[in-house]
């Protein structure tokens, strides 16, 4: 299915004097994976804020299909309290999650589990399993795989690469190899 999913036009964005983005424009195809390379305090992860509309640009416009987003910290996304399994069911819009589970090397277990009690691994997979399960047009992945070590962090990107048939990836990452490894297109900023 091809067709646009995400298109900046002339984004320009700053705070005080120092302009982060002028006149940035960007647009994300289905089944594309666009990676956003550049050092940290470029404004990376300003750039999804403004995408997703928590902040607003000074000028320009985002038009944009639905979103789910992986954060970089899973601790800041999952709430203390409650079981993974009944916050990702929240926002889900399938509750098929058991075909993900040996792909994204979790179990029943780590589902049942408060944030707590997983690894910063575990609890990065679940974020990650959360979001597919959303049924987005498009992940906004920032740095989605930095918690994993070398084998999971690969089996993970080939997981999201491989499901590029029905969705978009915007890609937040340091890792220049990862990003041409994984990338139809790579954009530096900063």
């Amino acid at each position: 299915m091809a067709g646009t999913v995400l298109e900046l036009r002339n984004i320009t964005f700053g705070y005080g004097e120092k302009k982060l983005f002028k006149d940035f424009s960007l647009t994300l195809n289905r089944g594309e994976l666009i990676a956003i390379v550049g050092e940290s305090g470029v404004g990376k992860s300003t750039l999804f804020e403004i995408i997703t509309g928590n902040l607003q640009a000074q000028s320009g416009s985002v038009f944009s299909k639905k979103i789910a987003w992986i954060f970089q910290d899973p601790y800041s996304s999952f709430h203390p309290s409650y079981s993974i399994l009944n916050q990702i069911m929240e926002v889900a819009k399938s509750s098929d999650y058991s075909r993900y589970l040996e792909k994204l090397n979790l179990t029943e277990e780590n589902l049942r589990a408060l944030p707590h009690e997983l690894s910063g691994g575990q609890l990065q997979r679940c974020s990650i399993l959360r979001a597919l399960l959303m049924q987005a047009d498009i992940l906004l992945c920032d740095e989605p795989t930095s918690a994993l070590d070398n084998i999971v962090q690969l089996d993970t990107m080939k997981l999201l690469v491989s499901l590029l048939d029905n969705l978009s990836i915007l890609l937040i990452t340091h890792d220049k190899a990862l990003a041409k490894w994984a990338a139809d297109k790579i954009i530096t900023i900063g």
